[in-house]
């Protein structure tokens, strides 16, 4: 074998059909497109969801819910996750400046603590808000959980 014998395999390749190049072609004459109507004439474009002229799916399907356009995306961070961060760093204090330089939110997240985890070290938290078991957590151990 060599390369000079290589070739697509049988019924890979095909050619393309030339349309409206006159009747001796089989292609001449509307060029495949049928009579008349907008699907036969230049610059036509299907609507989006269009189904023939059946009611289409995003007008059978009923509307439903909303978006509350007052609800806070809160970014959560558990206890858990402090603890290791504090270990790590030999952290006494951790605000959303600290966790943003840690990778764990970006600058302009929205941060809750949750009481995920087991808390070992003192540490003084400042977050946007806190779960109550993360208060008790964070204040069994003498700490402060602070609201920015």
């Amino acid at each position: 074998m060599d390369l000079s014998t290589l070739k697509p395999a049988k019924g890979s390749v095909t050619k393309d059909k030339r349309l409206g190049r006159g009747q001796g072609s089989g292609k001449g004459g509307t060029s495949t497109k049928g009579h008349k109507g907008g699907q036969s004439r230049a610059g036509y474009k299907r609507k989006i969801g269009f189904e023939g002229g059946q009611m289409p799916l995003q007008r059978r399907v009923p509307k439903f819910g909303f978006s509350n356009i007052n609800r806070k995306e809160f970014k959560a961070i558990n206890i858990s996750t402090l603890q290791t961060l504090a270990e790590a760093r030999n952290l006494t204090s951790i605000d959303a400046q600290t966790l943003a330089e840690a990778g764990l939110i970006s600058k302009k997240d929205v941060v809750k603590i949750l009481g995920n985890g087991k808390l070992t070290a003192k540490l003084d938290v400042k977050a946007h808000a806190f779960s109550k078991s993360a208060i008790s957590a964070i204040e069994a151990l003498k700490g402060t959980a602070t609201i920015i």
